[in-house]
């Protein structure tokens, strides 16, 4: 399955472990099943000097909320908003655990973790109007933790990552404050035919027919694949927007959706790093000690350090 794609070994023992948890039963609640034990084998013990708590608010999703056991800064935690992948289908509180405890501790910030309603029972717009909800309780301070909203930033991974640009295009049309920054990893924010999607059809954890299918089920009506808050490589304005960290993976085929939208920022006149994800298929951010992967985790703290400064 990944012959012609030169990995390392070691991103190919990580490839097969996460295969190993593949099934056959193409029903949501199977694979919605095998998700969460892929999720769960990859996600470490919580580490010590961490205090997490989940909030049930009315009209509003739940979330978790991950902070460093001291006492808040005066001003306030500076704060991630994190969004998690999962094709829009997959993925809740549990699944992106491996990385926002980390966020937490690493960076002595308030992760904010959001169980937004998940497509085909819930298809585009809900799960953006559940992060949307989210991040006004957190600008307005009423999510029980006190925020210093001049540091205040959303990230996501691939879905996660169409909702976190989606997010910054739905401010900016409301004419409210934009994040300190934005921060992708192998987001997918288009349509259509790219050279990625041609030459990584069927690379391994994310083929072309694994994204068509996502993407049919977040998007089962026509006209929402022309609305720039579903597909945001559609909105022809990036102007205003929060400066971006955006990260690809070689072997992906979303990797053009990436680099097209860093490429787009830039042109219009907003600062993004780009991260071209040498020897990395989608879903890597889960592949800790794999050195490509290493290389990932350090460009992006170094990111979110600048970020929050």
């Amino acid at each position: 399955m990944t012959r012609h794609y030169p990995l390392s070994d070691t991103m190919r023992a990580f490839v097969a472990r996460t295969q190993s948890y593949a099934t056959k039963d193409p029903s949501i609640t199977a694979q919605r099943a095998s998700y969460e034990r892929m999720a769960a084998d990859f996600t470490p013990p919580r580490p010590p000097g961490l205090r997490i708590s989940e909030l049930c608010l009315d009209r509003l999703p739940t979330v978790r909320l991950y902070r460093p056991a001291d006492l808040p800064p005066a001003t306030g935690w500076p704060t991630v908003l994190y969004l998690h992948g999962g094709g829009w289908t997959l993925g809740g509180l549990g699944s992106h655990e491996f990385i926002t405890a980390e966020l937490a501790l690493e960076l002595g910030a308030l992760v904010v973790a959001v169980d937004y309603r998940l497509a085909p029972e819930h298809p585009y717009p809900a799960a953006l109007d559940d992060c949307l909800a989210v991040w006004r309780r957190l600008r307005s301070g009423t999510l029980g933790e006190p925020v210093d909203t001049s540091r205040l930033l959303v990230m996501g991974d691939s879905a996660g990552g169409n909702l976190a640009v989606a997010l910054c295009l739905a401010l900016r049309e409301a004419g409210e404050p934009q994040p300190g920054g934005q921060l992708l990893i192998y987001p997918a924010l288009g349509d259509g035919e790219t050279p990625s999607r041609t030459s990584c059809a069927d690379a391994p954890l994310l083929s072309r027919e694994d994204l068509d299918a996502c993407l049919a089920a977040y998007l089962p009506h026509a006209g929402d694949w022309r609305d720039p808050l579903a597909l945001p490589l559609r909105s022809g304005d990036f102007r205003g927007l929060p400066p971006a960290f955006v990260a690809v993976a070689e072997f992906d085929p979303l990797r053009d959706d990436g680099e097209r939208y860093c490429m787009a920022l830039r042109e219009a006149g907003v600062d993004c790093e780009f991260f071209p994800g040498h020897g990395l298929v989608h879903g890597a951010l889960r592949a800790r000690g794999v050195e490509e992967v290493e290389a990932l985790y350090r460009a992006l703290y170094q990111a979110l350090r600048r970020f929050l400064r």
